[in-house]
């Protein structure tokens, strides 16, 4: 299992891949002149320090933003990303990493919306801190999971509700799958995305199965591993599920997922997966 506080793992690859196709997520979702409100189950504190003690402990952004950061040779489809994580080091050095509220903050436009749920009381005082005066923010502190029932459908109509659980408690996948039932069944026509660690095979099957047997169609995957299949010291890799993905979602992120294998991949040539779990 990994650690609860993401400060420890905050701008490595898995938070690359996850912020860099969010960034794509919410960039199709206003296409259309509908508003739309994003909720984030476990947001985090928003922002995060590289320079503090518990970041520096295993400075895991030096495999993931680090090389990212200062390239002149990164493709398009990654600007939105690399502009919210520059917003945040003004002076051109890589001192903040920007987490999925900051990143999504962004992109809202004055009609959107974003609800933000915490359960660390001492995250959630920090996100507060950030967004309590924001009149397009919502900030609550509880349960992830609850926060499904508790903002599901969002009175827009439209959305984004994004799930990225720590995975520092036995039977994460168990709940995660459930979430993504319960998530569609509450917010059917939503985009639904869900993170998770890539474990061992048995796990990650085991999860696939209990997903397609949800009844839930329009299910596209993507998976990035940096490290071998076998590598048991460290997170390898990470995938994400997302439900109903916006038009044109699945033909942008396959040049993006080959590019990060290539350029995030650790003593390896890396692995990528893009395809569907689940079709229409």
């Amino acid at each position: 299992m990994l650690a609860y506080r993401h400060l420890f793992h905050a701008g490595n690859f898995a938070d690359v891949f996850k912020h860099a196709l969010l960034a794509r997520l919410l960039l199709l979702l206003a296409r259309k002149d509908k508003p739309f409100c994003y909720l984030d189950t476990h947001a985090g504190t928003g922002l995060y320090d590289l320079s503090h003690p518990w970041a520096k402990k295993l400075a895991e952004h030096r495999e993931g933003i680090a090389r990212l950061w200062g390239r002149k040779d990164i493709p398009e489809a990654f600007a939105p990303y690399m502009e919210a994580v520059q917003a945040e080091n003004p002076d051109g050095k890589l001192h903040f990493y920007p987490g999925s509220p900051r990143v999504t903050r962004r992109f809202l436009r004055p009609g959107d919306r974003m609800v933000l749920n915490e359960l660390n009381k001492k995250d959630f005082a920090e996100l507060k801190e950030q967004f309590g005066r924001d009149r397009q923010v919502g900030v609550h502190y509880g349960d992830g999971y609850q926060a499904l029932k508790a903002h599901l459908p969002p009175k827009e109509r439209r959305g984004l509700v994004l799930v990225d659980s720590s995975f520092d408690r036995a039977k994460e996948f168990d709940r995660v799958a459930d979430a993504l039932g319960l998530a569609h069944e509450r917010f059917a026509t939503g985009v639904l995305a869900f993170w998770y660690p890539l474990m061992e095979a048995p796990a990650i099957r085991a999860f696939e199965r209990r997903v397609a047997a949800s009844g839930v169609r329009k299910i596209l995957k993507l998976e990035l591993s940096v490290l071998p299949e076998t590598w048991s010291q460290s997170l390898r890799g990470c995938g994400l599920l997302v439900v109903n993905p916006p038009f044109g979602f699945e033909e942008e992120a396959a040049p993006m997922l080959e590019w990060m294998r290539v350029t995030l991949a650790q003593g390896g040539p890396g692995a990528c997966e893009l395809g569907w779990l689940v079709p229409e």
